[in-house]
């Protein structure tokens, strides 16, 4: 049985998170702001399926990507300078997660990103905490991602595409942009091939909470500003 989590009660240590499913913490059904917040600064993060309780988990190992280790393959900045498109920060917060809910993804039935989810990340992005990274076409938005900054720390949620790339498109500005700010790492939850191919790699959960020790001290919530993704790509070596 994995603990239920009664009003404020903490987070129980994670070395008792389930090894199968890898990860699965606790439960609960409060998705407030201070919970979130509490759950990200701890390497926890909610997901279930419409009619389950909230799941908590913390994985190991962790994917993540160190944002200087981010792969520009060849094919994506001929992308980045091919189509005509543009990119902006926090301006559609709504229209990328409902998009995000929306789009079929290969190998799943229905969406992790439920009502609840929707209202809690809005929340989290009308604090401050939460950002979107949304790429335009002809005035439309095409695709993009979305999750959550504390500190020097961002961590990943979801991202979808409704134009070849429009998804890549929006998360190379996205590493760039935190480059530029001093960000350390980008919290990518689980495994995937995608993510591999663009330098993300597994660390132990250990060092990744001990690095977010350090990336998330002195956090402000703040929303970014529209247009910081407009530099031209230099050239991949």
């Amino acid at each position: 049985m994995i603990p239920w989590l009664e009003g404020n009660a903490p987070f129980p240590p994670l070395s008792q998170a389930l090894r199968d499913p890898n990860g699965l913490l606790a439960a609960g059904d409060d998705l407030s702001l201070p919970r979130l917040l509490q759950a990200y600064r701890q390497g926890i993060f909610p997901w279930f399926s419409p009619g389950e309780p909230v799941l908590w988990w913390s994985p190991d190992p962790r994917m993540v990507l160190f944002p200087a280790e981010f792969r520009l393959h060849r094919s994506l900045y001929r992308t980045l300078h091919a189509d005509a498109y543009e990119v902006r920060l926090d301006t559609a917060f709504p229209q990328v997660i409902n998009a995000c809910a929306r789009t079929p993804r290969q190998g799943q039935d229905g969406t992790w990103i439920t009502d609840g989810i929707k209202a809690a990340y809005s929340a989290l992005h009308t604090a401050g905490w939460a950002h979107s990274v949304e790429t335009w076409m002809n005035g439309k938005l095409v695709g993009g991602l979305y999750g959550v900054a504390i500190g020097r720390m961002f961590y990943g949620e979801s991202m979808f595409a409704h134009h070849r790339d429009a998804s890549k498109i929006a998360f190379a500005h996205l590493v760039r942009f935190l480059c530029e700010h001093g960000f350390g790492l980008i919290d990518c939850q689980m495994k995937t091939a995608h993510l591999a191919s663009l330098g993300a790699r597994e660390i132990p959960r250990a060092e990744f909470i001990e690095r977010l020790e350090h990336l998330t001290v002195g956090a402000r919530p703040a929303l970014w500003p529209a247009d910081a993704a407009t530099r031209p790509w230099e050239k991949p070596q």
